[in-house]
């Protein structure tokens, strides 16, 4: 009865959202308040019966109901409940829900916060989250219906989540990937709306900046512990491996942080309006484009949900009607709106322009690496493999540029900066970053590297000249230039905070690929192994048991210059349900290096194999990321976003079509 229930809830919803696709947009056009303001109770509507049936499918795997074809697939009785509750989304019909219910919760939270809006456009909004509601929900019901029955040949037991998903990261990685995946097709509502309404200007450049600001740092946050839990739970010791799909979540950020910047240019000056709206479209496409290489079976991934080419076939062709149409009301509006103001080549408008650009090239990059095989095999060429060189040779070089230039946008003025003003600010951020670089590449490895100092002068150039930007404001305020460090306003916190974060994970990621020493060795009870200034001792393995699963784990001291400094016990586990095995690493993290051991293959009398790594620095990576997705969600904290002027609010809701 609760698959029953929760599959009717998602009928409703469909049929709701085909009232908030339809009644709000003509209730725009016709000037028809009722049916504008309809759009909120029908938004949440939508969103009440979407929770509902996620309810439900929550209730059937707390249930262990095998009756239902997707919990038997992937749950069992003995899944401990926490994972019973991430195997919700463990699998594609699931997942996809999830992804609705993100959906319709970013529509719901449009209508309940935006009250200060112009009616016709609130409506127009919520009328296109409704449009891409009904796409959403009728690939679900049509072809991947999360409460299909086995009945009557229900399975006494379940299959069992994947061992590789039962790990506490996957209670999280997941909902916050999603909520910045789905995030985005707010700003593109929000794109679209303006284009309908002829009204693109600095207005709706900061009604859209927060919702842009908030899906950025969801997405950020949630592709920073996706590479963490791939760094220590599949046992690589690596942290990105430019799988497919890590790709086509990080292809929609790289757009979606040149729109960041770009909506604070439109916001300020009101220029690159038509560069932004293309931003926000390009920024939503390539999330749907991401979910058809998840969803349509055309890669093999560990992060694949579905091998089904005719779900791909649905996919690619509401991803055409999305960016088709988008793009055919693109082409016919913008060309009548025009941005007026001008900017000098040394100004924060063209920084920001030529870091907007090189991350579109870094995107594209990306893009081609990715898709490159794809259209290689369907056109008869052959398989061919694209693989870390070639995202690296091209990849690696672009951000360090990308870096450089960000200090020196960051501290440049709008309209124009001179140019003797701006190197006297920043020749100290750039000695210091200097010097650090040398320090560290003098202090690693087994003489000096010069890709080594590069990485880390340049990631400390970001974060240098940000603390530089933040002394100098403080000393500029009437008081203690100590005391002033800590009242200005959120926006220059957030924008220090990111920019510190990106640096902290350009040095991370930089040393720890080049400094990272590793060794592949065979241990018996008593042998040791050095690793760089470590010496590892392996005592031995004893028999552990989870909750579904049995596992052998080993008894590791590590010691540096004689001194016990850690205890490692990582793990080859073997999962009752289908006896898979799997490898378990133990990482022993600091703020200046990592520990990691990974056990391999028993072989036999007591030996085994097992991979060791020291990885200098790898914890900036995700501290980085950690500071620029805090950073994020203080700049929508900013109490500008929640000052819209009362003309705005009370602006009359007539069509403004251009």
């Amino acid at each position: 009865m609760i698959a029953e229930l929760g599959h009717i809830a998602l009928i409703v919803a469909l049929g709701l959202s085909f009232l908030l696709a339809a009644i709000p947009m003509i209730g725009s056009y016709s000037n028809n308040l009722l049916w504008m303001r309809s759009s909120r109770s029908l938004a949440t509507g939508v969103f009440v019966f979407i929770a509902l049936a996620y309810a439900c499918l929550t209730i059937s795997f707390m249930e262990s109901d095998f009756s239902v074809a997707y919990v038997a697939a992937t749950s069992n009785s003995m899944l401990p409940w926490y994972y019973k509750a991430s195997a919700v989304w463990g699998g594609h019909e699931g997942s996809f829900l999830l992804w609705v219910l993100m959906l319709t919760g970013w529509t719901f939270t449009v209508a309940c916060l935006s009250r200060s809006l112009p009616m016709a456009m609130v409506a127009r909004v919520l009328s296109v989250l409704g449009f891409l509601t009904i796409g959403f929900l009728l690939f679900m019901l049509l072809t991947s219906n999360p409460f299909d029955r086995l009945l009557p040949d229900t399975p006494s037991e379940g299959r069992d989540l994947n061992p590789l998903l039962q790990d506490p990261a996957f209670v999280f990685h997941p909902p916050i990937l999603y909520m910045g995946y789905v995030g985005l097709s707010v700003n593109f509502a929000f794109a679209i709306a303006a284009l309908l309404s002829g009204r693109l200007d600095s207005a709706w450049a900061r009604w859209s900046r927060p919702w842009a600001t908030a899906a950025w740092a969801f997405l950020t946050l949630g592709i920073a512990l996706g590479s963490w839990w791939a760094y220590y739970e599949l046992g690589w010791g690596g942290w990105w491996f430019w799988d497919p799909v890590e790709n086509a979540s990080f292809m929609p950020w790289l757009v979606s942080t040149a729109l960041v910047h770009s909506l604070a240019v439109t916001e300020k000056r009101g220029v690159f309006k038509s560069w932004t709206i293309l931003l926000a479209i390009f920024a939503f496409s390539l999330s749907l484009l991401g979910t058809f290489l998840v969803r349509s079976g055309v890669i093999t991934s560990v992060h694949a949900f579905a091998t089904d080419p005719e779900r791909g076939v649905f996919i690619l062709g509401f991803l055409a009607l999305v960016v088709g149409g988008s793009l055919t009301i693109y082409a016919l509006k913008a060309p009548t709106m025009r941005a007026v103001a001008t900017f000098g080549w040394m100004s924060r408008e063209m920084f920001l322009l030529l870091n907007n650009m090189l991350l579109i090239v870094i995107m594209l990059t990306v893009l081609l690496g990715t898709l490159y095989p794809l259209i290689a095999d369907a056109m008869g060429l052959g398989r061919i493999s694209v693989g870390p060189p070639f995202f690296n040779a091209f990849f690696v070089p672009l951000v360090l540029v990308l870096s450089v230039l960000l200090g020196f946008g960051s501290v440049s003025q709008w309209k124009k900066t001179k140019g003797q003003k701006l190197a006297s600010f920043l020749w100290v951020p750039a000695a210091a970053a200097v010097l650090m670089g040398l320090a560290v590449a003098l202090m690693y490895g087994d003489g000096f590297h010069w890709q080594g100092w590069l990485c880390a002068a340049i990631g400390f150039w970001v974060i240098a000249v940000s603390l530089r930007d933040w002394w100098s404001k403080a000393s500029k305020k009437r008081g203690s230039t100590f005391s002033q460090l800590f009242n200005m306003n959120a926006s220059f916190y957030a924008m220090m905070l990111a920019h510190i974060g990106l640096g902290m994970t350009v040095v991370g990621g930089g040393l720890s690929s080049i400094y990272s020493v590793q060794s592949d060795v065979r241990l018996v009870p008593g042998d040791k192994v050095s690793v760089g200034a470590y010496e590892f001792n392996f005592s031995g393995t004893e028999g552990v048991r989870g909750p579904n699963y049995i596992a052998d784990r080993a008894n590791v001291t590590v010691l540096k210059d004689g001194k016990q400094i850690a205890e490692l016990g990582p793990e080859k586990r073997r999962y009752f349900s289908g006896g898979n095995m799997m490898t378990e690493a133990a990482v022993d993290s600091s703020f200046g290096r990592d520990l990691y051991m990974a056990m391999g293959e028993h072989l036999g009398e007591g030996a085994w194999a097992v991979r060791v790594y020291v990885k200098p620095f790898i914890m900036w990576i995700w501290i980085g990321c950690l500071l620029m997705g805090f950073g994020g969600f203080v700049a929508v904290a900013d109490k500008r976003y929640r000052r819209l002027s009362a003309v705005q609010s009370e602006m009359p809701a007539t069509s403004t079509t251009a």
